[in-house]
């Protein structure tokens, strides 16, 4: 009955040994058939050897007996082959872990290409928008029907179409400059009343021309702070542009600044933009600091925005070691709260930050500008403030009018940077080398489309004494030109 028993045994066994090769060559041909096995191909093999060594010894104890000693091989070609299995089910593991890091990755790269994808089509939408308008505008203004009043109106609203295309550009370069790390604060003393009353009056031509009642509000014992107030300016811009885009007719918007708490050297303040507008919905809140995020409804969507506004806002906030926070509900409005901690400003470094109007009459510049559209509008806003301009189309050409100059011919140079045959930076340099120190000292401004703080900070290590920046802000313009010429 025993003998039996293990003989049965025994054929039952081989008969699921010769299975278990055939699962298992059919397994191992699945498997390579999905991905390079190469370093593993010897590890596949040997449970094939151990499984054909099993059923051959299942076999040889059929026909010819002696189980014992067939049955203590196969325990130790069992160990053998548990640990060659369990090798190949790490392997096997590693390769799973490796392909989900790859789909991981090729996931982010199809979710970075939408994301591409869906921004170049915005860029698209929102440059040709303006473009459009600058276009259609200019062709209709040179139609020789054109009364003088509809002139005007064209004239103004390319103004308002270039600003808005400008204001892309800012948004796209000051974006790239903030994943790169390269945004720094220029911190000066700021009035923060002055600074609030800036922003509401740039808006509030376009709020009242949409009905919105708007306020605005300033409670603070120390409103003079170290402060980078372009930027604090142009985060709440951000926030009243996007309060006015997104509420109607007869709502309301209201800017308010409170100083809650205030130490020896630092003031902690509060500042809130409050409107009645459309709202968000909580999964779009989750995502509103994302940069290029747009929400996706009907009423959003035509409405332009790069849908970085707000990502730079919180970069700008978090850069000034502050915090921002929103709270909003759908068809009732939004409100976001900035709180700063800014050190106070002291009484000898506050300023009423009034400009002087001067009287530019009699000076004599020197106009180095390689393009002539530029050179064109820069020579005619100069000459409109009395200024008396001579031309030079690159920077070897503006040495050698001064190098030829008698002192007192040119009461300023205005550089642009990146010209042909000598760039701006190397010109500086060379008209401040000139044996001659009242040419070499002649006041030299930098006039370029390199508009960030470093590009500032190379212009004074090339000898330059102002910067202004393209496209040219008439005041700022002016301003820069006062203040050299002062100094």
């Amino acid at each position: 009955m025993k003998q039996g028993l293990i003989y049965l045994m025994i054929y039952l066994g081989s008969a699921l040994m010769a299975f278990n090769i055939f699962r298992y060559v059919l397994f191992s041909k699945h498997v390579r058939n999905h991905g390079n096995w190469e370093r593993e191909r010897r590890l596949f093999r040997i449970p094939i050897i151990l499984l054909v060594l099993f059923l051959m010894g299942y076999l040889s104890v059929a026909f010819f007996g002696h189980p014992d000693l067939v049955i203590a091989g196969i325990l130790f070609g069992g160990s053998i082959f548990v640990l060659a299995m369990l090798l190949l089910i790490q392997r096997t593991v590693d390769r799973i872990q490796e392909n989900e890091r790859l789909e991981a990755k090729v996931a982010a790269a199809e979710e970075a290409s939408r994301a591409k994808t869906m921004f170049l089509s915005n860029m698209s939408h929102d440059i040709r928008t303006p473009l459009n308008a600058i276009i259609g505008y200019t062709t209709l203004a040179e139609e020789e029907d054109v009364s003088p009043e509809q002139k005007s109106a064209y004239i103004s609203k390319i103004e308002k179409a270039g600003r808005q295309l400008l204001d892309i550009v800012n948004d796209v370069l000051e974006m790239s400059r903030i994943e790169s790390g390269r945004m720094e604060l220029d911190l000066k003393p700021t009035d923060l009343t002055a600074c609030i009353r800036e922003s509401a009056d740039l808006v509030r031509t376009q709020l009242e021309r949409k009905r919105i009642r708007f306020s605005v509000s300033c409670e603070a014992a120390h409103p003079w702070v170290q402060c980078d107030r372009i930027r604090l300016n142009r985060a709440l811009m951000n926030l009243l542009c996007n309060a006015g885009k997104f509420t109607p007719e007869n709502g309301e918007v209201s800017l308010s600044l409170k100083e809650t708490a205030c130490s020896a050297d630092r003031g902690v303040y509060e500042i809130r933009v409050r409107d009645t507008g459309i709202g968000m919905s909580p999964e779009f809140i989750e995502k509103l600091f994302t940069p290029f995020e747009r929400e996706r409804t009907s009423t959003v969507s035509k409405t332009q925005g790069t849908g970085l506004g707000m990502a730079i806002t919180k970069n700008i906030i978090d850069l000034m070691g502050g915090g921002i926070q929103v709270r909003s509900k759908q068809g009732e409005g939004t409100e976001f709260l900035i709180t700063l901690s800014l050190p106070v400003a002291r009484d000898d470094e506050k300023a009423d930050g009034k400009a002087e109007k001067a009287d530019f009459t009699g000076v004599k510049a020197l106009l180095a500008e390689d393009n002539e559209i530029n050179m064109e509008i820069a020579a005619a806003i100069l000459q409109k403030a009395g200024i008396t301009v001579e031309k030079a189309e690159n920077g070897r050409e503006a040495v050698e009018k001064v190098r030829a100059a008698a002192p007192g011919d040119y009461d300023l140079i205005l550089m642009d940077i990146q010209m042909p045959v000598m760039d701006g930076f190397s010109a500086a340099k060379a008209i401040r080398s000139l044996p001659d120190p009242a040419l070499a000292g002649i006041p030299i401004v930098a006039m370029t489309a390199n508009a960030f703080a470093e590009d500032v900070r190379a212009a004074e290590a090339a000898g330059m004494n102002g910067h202004i920046a393209k496209p040219i802000d008439v005041n700022a313009m002016m301003k820069t030109i006062s203040d050299v010429l002062k100094k």
